[in-house]
């Protein structure tokens, strides 16, 4: 025999009714129980009711009005009309008697605990009559039983205690005579004297497991409104996925930190007959669940479920004259019973200085007043402190058997939310290791939930959570390999990426499902809102995601300004913008520090040389012990296509103008020829080297003649070039006479930085560079004979796009460790 529980949600409509009908069907050959709820929203609207009355508000009668309709209706679609008077005129007659009974409150203006749970028992005793009914029009032999007959309680109305003894030979004695399906009650009961009671909110699913085990049934089934026990609330982490198995232990641990599909009450008859709980999905009935039971075989999981609270408060006693004294935590806890307030979490350090524990936060007030009178002598004497409160906070726990026999559980446990940039509060675990629990603030329990699901769920792989600002050439170029690589990523990284917020000049947009990569440009420019980098950013931070990457894409210094802050707030920063790491050292040193502090990634390869790896094996040199004797480097890919170009006979000028037809120079070349864009790569490398220089050391030869460094539109500077052609004429000719080639390059030593035009022999690395091509020679202690050479396209939107990108997975695979 097995009892069947159906919730409130599997019997809101009479179509869901029809289909829990269809479920039953194959069960009845064996003559299950079935306990029901009432309809969906029925109690809520009961206590409603009840206060409106209370308040002398009339409109409740309105309200009823609509109730009773709603129940009248359910009658006439579920059964034939030849049978419905009867039964009509019995539901009638039951709101009629609710009526009367809202009416006697709306006089008095009074309602006592007794009156409430007798005016909430009208949902279940009014759904399982009407269900009763129904499958009896259907041809099932089922009859209604009110639990009162059978459920006996104690007088504590709004929460009764069972009598077990009294109920379990109840409800043998009512069971052995019959042979109908018994269609019972659920959520209520009745005392000695024979007044209705309530057992709790979520009472049903405890009366079904009260019949299981008064039976000695072989299953019980909670039919719900999803799939099982999941391995966290779907709502707040989107991969979470149901638990196969788990213990009763577990269950009823992630049960107390607000797993609510099922309660630990409904588990207690259950586990004390070791009768297996299964949770079913009444919108999907073929999925198997889960069942819960003594035993567990998901060996594979070290945690079973992620489970949180919100709305806690964590309040510390502490003081000198706590240490050693015997008896202070039974008079603090005994304080805190006395004001019925429950305690949910207890941390307490080995010195004794100090307990905190954690409430819910609308008993905060009560339990801090109660606590500082009974200590006011300690308090008063300076033995101890005035109860400090801590608010706006919440609980995360993961919860399994199997973390006793895995080393390091805690450790990944604080390890995923210390990378994410989440502060803990408070710890608990009890000696048994079945519950690791830790206090964090309110705002960044979605983020502590997926970041925890990812480390012991989805451990191979991780999810990035992308926003991007700038979708000029670099930005669409970096969207659309982002594309390309999303399955490769996938399946041979373990990387997701999702772009969660994108932004240019005129608009933003956001979606924490992460946008469609191939039309997210043109969604933005289409459903995007008007563009503030301020509400940008703080839609970002407000957001709160996992694994957050903030991704430049602009030449902005307004952006750069909000660097600090991001990396602040545990986001990463992957970006080709120089600004910042070329304005003053201090900024420079200050981002560094706060991406180290904070334990993200700064990442700008794509600072000097678009896609070729300059920065980081620089970096890896450095870190290795070696150290940086001198850098030679042609940092401009337009300049060296200039200079590439250039031969004696040719007129400078026109050069000049070719570059910019082709796209090669800024919409202004003076912004190339004036030398400042190579000033700041060889700053930053420089600084990268550990040189503490500010641009302003840094001589830069301005290839732009004086004359033409006014204000001028660019079509009057390329004509006024056209005056200095002779003096850039004698020098290729002059260096065609030695055999040499002009080049702009940037050199560091001995400390020092400059940048000049000058010519090279075929001799020099520098002499075969052609097109737009970087180069740099890195001349250490281990490159000494032979420097290193890094050469390859320095400039494009497709390899500093490509550099970004290789960041962004760097990241990742960070994430991942």
């Amino acid at each position: 025999m097995k009892v069947l529980k159906f919730g409130g949600s599997s019997v809101a409509k009479p179509e869901r009714i029809r289909s829990v009908i269809e479920i039953v069907k194959p069960y009845l050959k064996d003559k299950p129980a079935l306990v029901f709820s009432a309809f969906g929203g029925v109690t809520d609207s009961l206590i409603a009711l009840s206060s409106a009355a209370l308040a002398g508000k009339a409109e409740y009668k309105e309200e009823l009005r609509l109730l009773e309709t709603r129940h009248l209706d359910a009658v006439r679609e579920l059964i034939g009309i030849q049978k419905q008077s009867s039964i009509l005129a019995q539901v009638k007659f039951t709101f009629n008697e609710l009526e009367d009974v809202l009416h006697g409150v709306f006089l008095v203006k009074e309602r006592t605990p007794r009156t409430l749970d007798y005016i909430m028992s009208f949902g279940e005793r009014l759904s399982a009559y009407i269900i009763a009914e129904a499958m009896k029009d259907q041809g099932i032999e089922a009859e209604f039983l009110d639990a009162r007959q059978v459920v006996r309680t104690d007088n504590n109305f709004g929460y009764a205690r069972i009598d077990f003894e009294k109920t379990n030979e109840l409800i043998k004695n009512h069971f052995a005579n019959r042979t109908q399906v018994q269609i019972i009650t659920g959520f209520i009961g009745s005392s000695p004297s024979g007044e209705t009671t309530t057992i709790g909110r979520s009472g049903s699913d405890y009366t079904a497991a009260i019949v299981a085990g008064a039976l000695q049934v072989s299953d019980l089934e909670i039919w719900t409104d999803v799939d099982g026990m999941m391995t966290a609330d779907p709502r707040k982490v989107k991969k979470a996925f149901t638990v196969k198995e788990m213990t009763y232990e577990e269950a009823m641990e992630l049960s107390h930190f607000g797993a609510k599909v099922i309660f630990p009450a409904t588990m207690q008859p259950a586990m004390v007959n070791r009768i297996p709980i299964w949770i079913k999905n009444t919108f999907n009935p073929a999925f198997e669940g889960t069942v819960i039971s003594e035993k567990s075989n998901g060996k594979n999981l070290i945690i079973k479920g992620i489970s949180s609270m919100d709305k806690i408060s964590l309040l510390s006693v502490q003081g000198s004259g706590l240490v050693g004294v015997v008896g202070v935590s039974m008079r603090l806890f005994g304080t805190l019973a006395k004001e019925n307030i429950s305690v949910i979490l207890i941390s307490q350090a080995s010195s004794e200085h100090s307990i905190c524990f954690a409430i819910e936060s609308n008993k905060t007030q009560q339990a801090k007043a109660a606590i500082e009178k009974e200590f006011q002598y300690e308090i008063r004497s300076k033995e101890m402190d005035t109860v400090k409160v801590e608010e706006s906070l919440a609980i995360v726990a993961i919860v399994g058997e199997n973390m006793k026999h895995n080393p390091g559980t805690s450790g990944r446990m604080f390890n995923a939310l210390g990378k994410s940039g989440i502060n803990i509060n408070a710890i608990a675990q009890g000696s048994s290791e079945l519950n690791i629990s830790a206090v964090i603030h309110q705002q960044d329990i979605a983020k502590a939930l997926n970041v925890l699901h990812e480390a012991f769920f989805l451990s191979d792989r991780k999810v990035l959570n992308v926003f991007l600002v700038g979708t000029g050439l670099i930005g669409k170029s970096l969207l659309a390999m982002m594309q390309k690589q999303y399955n490769q990523l996938a399946k041979q990284n373990q990387l997701e990426i999702h772009v969660v917020g994108i932004a240019n000049s005129k608009k933003m947009l956001f979606s924490e499902d992460g946008l469609k990569l191939e039309h997210a440009v043109v969604q933005m420019m289409t459903d995007g809102e008007e563009m503030n980098l301020n509400t940008f950013m703080g839609t970002m931070l407000s957001m709160n995601l996992s694994n957050s990457i903030f991704v430049d894409c602009t030449s902005s210094g307004e952006v750069t300004e909000h660097y600090e802050s991001i990396l602040a707030s545990n986001i990463s920063i992957v970006t080709p913008n120089k600004k910042a790491n070329s304005g003053s050292f201090q900024k420079y040193l200050s981002l560094k520090q706060e991406a180290q502090k904070r334990g993200v990634k700064f990442l700008y390869e794509t600072n000097v040389g678009a896609g070729l790896p300059v920065i980081n094996t620089l970096n890896d040199l450095l870190v290795s012990g070696d150290s940086v004797l001198s850098i030679e480097a042609v940092l401009s890919g337009t300049l060296n296509y200039i200079f590439s170009s250039f031969k004696p006979g040719d007129k400078f000028s026109d050069v000049v103008r070719e570059a910019k037809v082709k796209g090669y120079t800024e919409p202004d070349p003076r912004d190339d020829l004036n030398g400042m864009d190579v000033a700041r790569k060889i700053l930053i490398l420089s600084r990268e080297a550990g040189l503490s220089l500010e641009l302003s050391d840094i001589q830069v030869e301005n290839l732009v003649p004086e004359a033409c460094r006014g204000e001028m539109t660019v079509e009057e500077f390329l004509k006024k070039l056209e005056e200095h052609n002779p003096y850039f004429e004698k020098l290729a000719t002059e260096a065609a006479a030695r055999q040499e080639k002009l080049r702009y390059m940037a050199v560091l030593q001995d400390g020092k930085t400059s940048i000049r035009l000058g010519s090279v022999n075929a001799q020099h690395p520098f002499y075969s560079l052609s097109g737009s091509d970087n180069i740099i020679l890195l001349t250490t202690e281990r490159y000494k004979e032979r420097p290193m050479v890094i050469r390859g396209p320095g400039a494009g939107a497709e390899v500093t796009a490509a550099g970004v990108f290789a960041d962004i997975i760097r990241i990742g695979n960070y994430a991942n460790n």
